[in-house]
């Protein structure tokens, strides 16, 4: 029997035997074990088969120690892919094996310099395009990103970030209609008229949630936030991401998600 074709593409690429290296921004550096890192990052692929995604890796890049969090090198749309300009110099050269990979899936264009953007400053909601202004995505990155994105109507927002490193350490989106977010770190109407539902206080780092057509993967380690979730309506996937945590990584980091087109 022929295998029927999945909805979605999940890119991924390997934890690099450098990770222990990694850009840190808000977090101490704790030692990170690299061979658990791996199973974690095994268990992540495997969950993301589960919710409907062919998983394909990019090239492994050894020498990148960040290399892991593939979804800031890019922000893909069902029309376009625009390949980032991170913004830590050392993660730059991250960017040339995804545009490889993402050659003849969807037209490519480029933030350029003096522009930075992060993928992980980036989410959708419909039409809607929420920014991160933060210490890797910077305003000309914003209005880059903008003028790619409008002849296909989009609507670009920058929201304003503090005390973490990315947008979506504080908020992402759990459907069309609800972000899940911090508080502390970003104002929830910046999203209206969405409904914002927002983690636990002893949870800061729980606004991060990968969605993935209506399925949703989460980490373990927010079981309060979580509760709440469930108490909404909400059910998800979830994994252990611990070891990619030590390098402020979180479960969007470890993948660009394209909508498979006909």
């Amino acid at each position: 029997m022929e295998r029927m074709p999945t909805p979605f593409l999940a890119l991924t690429r390997d934890v690099a035997p450098s990770m222990v290296d990694c850009e840190l921004t808000h977090l101490a550096r704790t030692p990170i074990d690299v061979a658990r890192a791996r199973i974690q990052h095994a268990g992540y692929e495997r969950l993301l088969a589960a919710l409907g995604c062919t998983v394909r890796r990019v090239d492994s890049a050894p020498s990148y120690p960040d290399s892991v969090f593939i979804e800031d090198t890019a922000v893909v749309f069902d029309e376009i892919a625009i390949l980032t300009r991170p913004g830590a110099a050392s993660r730059r050269g991250e960017v040339p094996a995804v545009e490889a990979a993402l050659a003849g899936l969807r037209p490519i264009a480029r933030i350029s310099d003096p522009a930075t953007l992060d993928g992980g400053d980036v989410f959708v909601v419909g039409r809607r395009v929420f920014v991160g202004r933060t210490g890797r995505t910077n305003a000309e990155g914003i209005a880059q990103l903008e003028e790619l994105l409008a002849p296909y109507g989009y609507l670009v927002e920058g929201v304003t970030v503090t005390g973490c490193l990315h947008l979506k350490s504080a908020a992402t989106a759990l459907d069309e209609a609800t972000v899940l977010c911090n508080p502390a770190w970003v104002d929830p109407a910046a999203f209206a008229p969405l409904r914002t539902i927002a983690v636990h206080p002893d949870e800061p780092m729980g606004a991060n949630i990968l969605r993935i057509g209506t399925g949703l993967l989460y980490d373990e380690a927010y079981p309060r936030t979580r509760s709440r979730l469930e108490d909404h309506g909400y059910a998800m996937q979830l994994v252990d991401a611990s070891e990619l945590a030590k390098a402020e990584g979180a479960v969007t980091c470890c993948s660009l998600i394209l909508r498979t087109l006909a």
